[in-house]
């Protein structure tokens, strides 16, 4: 069975999609994130990529618990505002960020494009500092 969904159609999930995650979920086995798959008419199953298996997971598991969930894709190349949106930060930060080389950009005319790579590895980067800064501080807390 081939199900296609239109981009711009919102598909909820049904309690028989949850109970059918849940036996999925309940046969999967080994390391998070190794999933094989069988593609109709062909001989042998594939290994999936152990990130994509991951994701894959993780959407079985709020489907089996109910909860919503939302795939979105991110362009390769960003505005400042929609860098700005993924970051959680003003526009303004965005540009004092690529005017002091946090994030590397190009120039379009007289607009900045970043690499989604380059934000997403800001974002990591950012939320690894505010962790740090975080323990620090519940370390200082419980002293």
């Amino acid at each position: 069975m081939t199900t296609t969904i239109p981009a711009s159609r919102t598909i909820l999930a049904t309690e028989r999609d949850a109970e059918l995650a849940v036996e999925v979920l309940r046969d999967l086995s080994g390391v998070r994130g190794s999933l094989r798959i069988a593609v109709s008419g062909a001989s042998e199953e594939r290994a999936m990529p152990r990130e994509l298996g991951i994701l894959l997971q993780r959407v079985l598991e709020a489907v089996a618990s109910g909860t919503p969930v939302t795939v979105s894709s991110i362009p390769k190349e960003l505005t400042t505002s929609q860098a700005a949106a993924l970051l959680g930060v003003s526009r303004p930060t965005v540009m004092k960020m690529i005017e002091r080389g946090d994030i590397p950009s190009r120039k379009v005319g007289s607009h900045a494009r970043l690499q989604a790579v380059d934000v997403l590895a800001a974002r990591r980067a950012r939320r690894e500092r505010q962790r740090v800064a975080f323990e620090r501080l519940r370390d200082e807390v419980q002293d």
